[in-house]
């Protein structure tokens, strides 16, 4: 599932205005005019080591329960159809497990796409990354856009809505990063966090 198939769902949500301070180097204008600066092989590099500094002190667990760190498998990479890359993790889980925030944050939006099929995205606290949840089975009780989420927090169940196998129900998991610079965050760059996540799934009492 490619980023790009999250556009089409992308044009109803609603700008993500950051928490704190825009960096001084950012050319504050109108986010939808302002030229976004293709990044540098420098400019990745000190990317990748302020994430890892950043998951270091505020670790992710895996958002499905019962999994452990340990069993992810690499396919950021893997290649899709129509030439894409996944540009995210898949998690097989059995039909209905429990799937969890990986982080405290607050849901963005619930969608219905032809890829996905049953989406979440949920923003971290700091507004620093959006997580993308794709091909549930459906959602948790009481989850809804606006509503704020502990790490471990029961948001949907594992499924095979969308484009997924129907014999292979899994989670879709993409870690999107916040642009200041602009509003269409559903589109930010993908990150792979696969060597981020340091909790094993387990739900978290309400």
């Amino acid at each position: 599932m490619c980023i790009l198939a999250l556009a089409a769902c992308g044009p109803t949500l609603q700008p993500l205005t950051p928490r704190g301070p825009v960096p001084a180097s950012v050319d504050i204008r109108d986010p939808e005019t302002a030229p976004v600066p293709a990044a540098t092989p420098a400019m990745a590099a000190a990317a990748a080591r302020a994430d890892a500094e950043y998951f270091d002190e505020k670790p992710l667990m895996v958002p499905v329960a019962d999994v452990a760190p340990s069993a992810l498998r690499d396919s950021y990479n893997s290649a899709r159809s129509g030439g894409r890359a996944h540009r995210a993790l898949d998690i097989p889980a059995r039909r209905g497990t429990p799937v969890l925030a990986a982080v405290d944050g607050t849901i963005l939006s619930l969608r219905q796409n032809t890829l996905g099929g049953t989406t979440l995205y949920l923003v971290d606290a700091d507004r620093r990354f959006v997580y993308y949840y794709a091909h549930l089975d459906r959602y948790a009780d009481r989850i809804s856009a606006g509503v704020e989420v502990r790490q471990g927090q029961i948001v949907g169940f594992v499924g095979t809505s969308g484009n997924a196998p129907r014999n292979f129900p899994h989670l879709h998991f993409q870690a999107l990063r916040v642009d200041p610079r602009r509003r269409d965050w559903w589109n930010g760059s993908p990150v792979d966090i696969r060597a981020h996540f340091q909790i094993a799934g387990r739900e978290r009492a309400l």
